[in-house]
């Protein structure tokens, strides 16, 4: 039997819950019987079922109809099923308890909790067990899970707006806008994707940003993370505050702050700030990722640079993955390419 083609349904099946299911990882489940797909299932929501759970529940209702007992079926899951309980049971123990006797996996769990410990359970219980079909689109459908769980630290992304001649704004202070509406629209579906948004003290109390995900489906808003050590904010006034817990940080050293997320289930940042947060950031040596939208307006004298020096992108290590524009602005990807 060709299992890619469930797999690749499975995949797909999984992205539809990318903005509800995170910070959990995307997972999509099919049961099989020949050539016909029997129940489908996926994990929809942070804190639900799990797709194989979902696909098990769904194929119950069709016992004796559709097949006569599930050890006819195959089971087709894009993420190991998971070998201990959390906010739910143990997807291993309901793919045994159900009669399934054979699992096709797309990809290992790097997840510690999990970590082949679900495998060898099923495998413990005469199961037979394939792993590795479209592993690496698994991987990249969730690439901000495996990266959190192999290098035990959240993926993390600069988002900036820039004028023509990289000015982040007005000397004055005054808060204006560098890019077009288009853009900003853009940026939306970029929080989106992300399990938490970090800014410093002065942003807040300059911009009074919201700095949460404003779209038009379903998700789980990012967390929000302050850096700063200022007492003086507004809490009930300012923006930022108004539709979020927010975490408060003060400690200065990003690599204490980075890997004071080491055991949370924060798989990535998205750092929104002034030129001095961000450019201490990017000194770090810790940013994976850069997006520069950049528009053909010059601020001139009356702006504040983003960077000292030329090139500084370059400098800090970063390659230009992919660029698009959006109306005049220009969308530019920048990937670090020096670790």
């Amino acid at each position: 039997m060709n299992f890619e083609k469930y797999m690749l349904r499975a995949i797909s099946l999984a992205d539809t819950y990318k903005y509800t299911a995170k910070p959990n990882p995307v997972v999509g489940a099919l049961l099989v019987k020949d050539d016909l797909i029997i129940s489908e299932g996926a994990h929809e929501r942070f804190g639900g079922n799990h797709a194989e759970v979902n696909a098990i529940a769904l194929a119950n209702k069709k016992l004796g109809s559709a097949f006569n007992s599930f050890t006819e079926l195959t089971l087709i899951c894009t993420l190991e099923p998971c070998n201990h309980s959390g906010k739910t049971g143990p997807c291993s123990q309901a793919i045994i308890d159900s009669g399934i006797k054979k699992v096709i996996i797309g990809s290992k769990d790097p997840n510690p909790k999990v970590a082949g410990q679900g495998i060898e359970k099923l495998l413990q219980n005469g199961i037979d067990v394939e792993t590795g079909l479209c592993e690496e689109l698994v991987r990249k459908q969730n690439k901000f899970f495996f990266f959190k769980h192999e290098k035990k630290r959240p993926y993390l992304t600069i988002k900036i707006a820039a004028s023509a001649d990289w000015k982040s704004h007005n000397i004055d202070g005054e808060s204006i806008w560098i890019t077009s509406k288009e853009s900003r629209q853009d940026v939306q579906i970029v929080r989106a994707q992300y399990d938490a948004i970090l800014t410093g003290g002065n942003t807040v109390k300059n911009d009074n940003p919201r700095m949460n995900a404003r779209v038009d489906f379903e998700l789980n808003q990012p967390k929000k993370i302050l850096l700063s050590n200022k007492d003086n904010l507004n809490k009930l006034e300012n923006n930022f505050f108004k539709d979020a817990d927010v975490q408060i940080l003060k400690e200065r050293d990003i690599k204490k702050i980075i890997e004071g997320f080491r055991e949370s289930d924060v798989c990535s940042i998205l750092i929104e700030a002034g030129p001095k947060l961000v450019n201490a950031f990017l000194s770090s040596n810790l940013v994976d990722e850069l997006i520069i939208y950049q528009s053909n307006n010059i601020l001139g004298s009356n702006g504040v640079a983003w960077f000292t020096e030329d090139n500084a992108v370059e400098n800090f290590g970063f390659k230009l993955e992919s660029s698009y524009k959006i109306m005049t602005d220009t969308k530019n990807t920048y990937k670090n390419v020096k670790r």
